[in-house]
Parts: structure tokens; sequence; C-alpha cells
């Protein structure tokens, strides 16, 4: 269903992007968010990059009890396998997906990706002042969020 997709953000602890320390999910039906999950997850080795923490936020302290990728992943496939998944700059997420996969030797599943920022050619940022949208940037569930709302006024503008 054309307007059934998952939107997805994730925050990295280093520039390795295998090291997803948070998870934005959003699940959008019919144009009407019915779920979101924010979590924050263990990067392998619980390392971070000052850099990285400086962008999000996020430090070793906050993930040193958080469950590793692998651990959530049975929590999180329904959103992504054989769906729609959106992301603002696809090339960064999804690779992060595709690479802490690999990591942790887990199959990939099979997706439909879409990308927002292909599509609308701004920043996050940028995209959300111009369409009046609420963003704590770089916060891996507001950023997903912002990204549906995105989405959502791409599929308005082309139904």
């Amino acid at each position: 269903m054309k307007h059934t997709f998952t939107a997805i953000d994730f925050e990295t602890a280093q520039s390795k992007r295998w090291s997803i320390c948070q998870v934005g999910l959003v699940r959008v039906e019919g144009r009407q968010v019915i779920e979101k999950l924010n979590l924050l997850v263990c990067p392998p080795g619980n390392i971070y990059h000052p850099m990285n923490t400086q962008i999000h936020g996020i430090e070793a302290r906050h993930t040193a009890r958080a469950p590793s990728f692998a651990s959530v992943w049975p929590q999180i496939r329904h959103f992504i396998d054989g769906q729609t998944v959106v992301a603002h700059n696809g090339a960064f997420d999804f690779s992060c997906l595709s690479q802490t996969l690999s990591f942790y030797d887990i199959l990939p599943p099979l997706y439909e990706r879409q990308c927002t920022y292909k599509i609308f050619g701004k920043g996050l940022a940028a995209c959300c002042i111009e369409h009046r949208i609420a963003l704590k940037h770089h916060d891996a569930l507001s950023d997903a969020m912002a990204c549906a709302n995105l989405y959502v006024i791409h599929l308005d503008r082309t139904s």
C-alpha cells in the first residue's frame, strides 16, 4: 500500500556505520502515525567518538546497560521487512542498517527504500523550517517523525 511506510533514523556512536546507538522508527498507515519506537542501543564496545556525542548528545553512560542491536532486531524487524522504508539521507541510514546487520551476521530483510532528501533536495532542518515541522535534530525519533511528515507531504503532492 502506497500510504503505508516506516520512517527510520539512526544515530551512531562513531564514524563506523555499524555503531548504531539510537534507533527511531515511525510507522504510518493511511497518512496516520500508528506506532513509534525509540530505542537506545549499546554499540559494539560501547565506544563513542566525541564528535558524534557532540552531535546527538548520547554518551557511553546512556547506553552502558542498553541492549545490543542484535537483541533489539526481533523487536524492530517487522517495521522494515517487506515494507517501504523512508529515511532522510537514506544513503546514511540504509548503510547503517546494512552494515550493522552484517556486523551481527543477521540476514538483511528485503524492503523498498525511499529518501526524503532526494525528494526535497534539502537537509532535514531546512525542510522542517520550510514545512513547519517540529524537530529536535539528531534525536532519532524526532528525525524519523520529521521524515514521516515530509513523506506524507510528498504523498499528498503526488496523489
